[in-house]
């Protein structure tokens, strides 16, 4: 079996950008989009308008964003495999990496998989229903968009994300609601002060919301006090999970090292795992900024490492 030079798992910015660049440096990289694991090109292909993206002053389509960069991928050669990786063998030299069909022996991997929102099962929160149409997992992606604006908008949550995204929706907002089911934050008390001490900001404790209605879009929630069981219908612009994000990494099966919350860990300002030839980049490693931009910026890094790796191998 003839050794790949390197192999990208992934489909998303981080994939793309840095299949791009390992194309673009001959090393011919073969990439593994997934398949039944989630949409190829990860998050961004349930979005619709993109307006943070840089190149791109009247927004773009999520879709069309990751088909423009699986295009410039392929354009370079890179080769895309429709298929999950199921597993992946870092204890032995050159690693393999096992597809759904193909087998893969590789001197470096780049480790793309993304993160997948949290969401709760909720009436009206589902993708066939308001998701993507004033329910999403991202106030700073989405927050700006016209739907939102000077609505009455509902965070999930009780953790420093979820006033992370309340404190910033406040900027489009009439008011934010931040429903939490416990009767105190687990944010830090700080955070929590901030939310508290906000104008535009209103606590709902002990509260879930139960349906989320509308027409196109979200027009409404209705929310349960957990403790009274009494039940109130708000109007609503929008409904934001903001209560984590889930790495993909169940195919590694537990053979890189990990922080604390499941994130791959990489040495410091580098996408090199603790593996030696093993890069991870995007959402997978980044637990922090979780943007498509510094997705693709870590992309690029990694694709830099390794080419930077295998030269040293004379590779």
């Amino acid at each position: 079996m003839e050794i790949e030079k390197l192999v990208i798992i992934g489909s998303g910015p981080a994939a793309y950008t840095a299949a791009i660049y390992a194309a673009r440096a001959n090393l011919n990289p073969i990439m593994f989009e997934g398949f039944m694991s989630g949409p190829i090109g990860g998050q961004l292909m349930t979005t619709t308008d993109v307006e943070n993206f840089p190149g791109f002053p009247n927004g773009i389509i999520g879709p069309k964003l990751m088909e423009n960069m699986k295009n410039q991928a392929m354009k370079f050669q890179t080769r895309c495999l429709i298929e999950d990786v199921k597993s992946v063998n870092f204890d032995q030299k050159p690693y393999l990496i096992q597809g759904t069909k193909t087998k893969v022996l590789t001197h470096s991997v780049i480790i793309a998989t993304g993160a997948n929102a949290k969401r709760l099962k909720i009436k009206g929160a589902n993708d066939n229903e308001f998701w993507q149409k004033g329910v999403t997992a991202c106030a700073i992606c989405d927050g700006a968009a016209p739907i939102f604006r000077d609505k009455q908008l509902f965070v999930i949550g009780g953790g420093d994300s979820a006033v992370e995204e309340a404190v910033f929706l406040t900027k489009y907002a009439s008011k934010v609601f931040i429903v939490h089911r416990r009767d105190e934050f687990r944010a830090s008390k700080i955070m929590a002060k901030r939310a508290i001490d906000h104008p535009k900001i209103e606590i709902l404790y002990n509260s879930e919301i139960i349906e989320i209605l509308g027409d196109n879009i979200v027009k409404q929630v209705l929310i349960i006090n957990n403790k009274s069981n009494k039940k109130k219908s708000f109007e609503a612009g929008g409904v934001f999970f903001a209560i984590g994000h889930t790495p993909n990494i169940s195919f590694l099966n537990n053979q890189l090292e990990l922080e604390d919350n499941n994130y791959i860990k990489v040495k410091k300002g580098t996408t090199q795992t603790l593996k030696e030839g093993v890069f991870a980049a995007g959402d997978v490693q980044d637990h922090i900024y979780r943007q498509a931009i510094t997705a693709a910026g870590t992309g690029c890094m990694a694709a830099l490492e390794a080419e930077r790796y295998l030269t040293n191998l004379g590779i």
